[in-house]
């Protein structure tokens, strides 16, 4: 097809992005006649523009999408994780919850008549556990990001600093082995920074398609997690590079 100019080129990539949702690093180079390095810089600007998250091999849509189209991708994973996650939340604990859609699938399964106290930066999750009976849920001030249906800034950071939290429960745009979790903007890392250092414990929630990716802002090392959950078996190959940086696999 000749070789387009870098406009040209990103905005037929945003497009292939957008309409299939992934993008293949060696079929983006063949499709446009140009090196991969060509390629991976055409992937940065997407990535940093919101549009893409970086995963082995490619790039995978995050941008235009809301709250309800992202939690229907990988929701069998999720949900699985979520039944997970539901077994490290003990009766009348205090727990923290980020914005994710992959932790909102716990916010989904938590019991009523536990006593649990919940603590969320994340208007989804707010939404589903106010009213049920014996869960005391607080949501923090902040700043509306609209991009992850969360609050976020100083008023979110203030107000979670007054919690001591058991356990958090945290996602992320992406996990490496090297790097650790990744977010699209700094504030949703800020936010989860905090909500970490008030948790006794630190649990690092994502979907396998997570792994080995990473996205612009770096956010917690992995040895902050105190648990790795994934939908995987803990004994799956995938997880073998984690395994020597988290407390635990599940």
């Amino acid at each position: 097809m000749g070789t387009p100019d870098a406009a040209a080129r990103r905005a037929r990539l945003r497009e292939v992005l957008l309409s299939q949702g992934v993008v293949l690093l060696a079929d983006a180079a063949r499709l446009f006649e140009v090196h991969p390095m060509t390629i991976r810089r055409d992937f940065e600007h997407l990535e940093n523009s919101g549009l893409a998250r970086r995963v082995r091999g490619g790039i995978v849509n995050t941008g235009g999408e809301g709250f309800a189209q992202r939690r229907n991708r990988q929701a069998a994973a999720k949900r699985r994780i979520g039944r997970k996650l539901l077994e490290l939340v003990g009766p009348g604990g205090a727990v923290g919850l980020d914005s994710s859609t992959t932790v909102h699938a716990l916010a989904e399964v938590l019991p009523a008549g536990q006593g649990i106290s919940v603590v969320t930066t994340g208007l989804e999750a707010f939404d589903t556990l106010r009213g049920r009976g014996g869960v005391r849920c607080y949501l923090t001030g902040g700043e509306h990001e609209e991009e992850n249906s969360s609050l976020v800034g100083p008023l979110a950071v203030n107000a979670l600093r007054t919690f001591h939290l058991d356990v958090c429960f945290l996602s992320a745009l992406g996990v490496h082995p090297a790097t650790g979790t990744s977010e699209s903007t700094l504030e949703q890392a800020g936010v989860k920074e905090v909500m970490a250092s008030v948790s006794a414990r630190v649990v690092l929630a994502v979907d396998s398609s997570k792994l080995g990716s990473r996205s612009r802002v770096r956010a917690l090392p992995l040895e902050r997690a105190d648990v790795l959950v994934t939908e995987l078996d803990p004994a799956d190959g995938r997880l073998e590079e984690y395994r020597d940086r988290v407390g635990e696999l599940r």
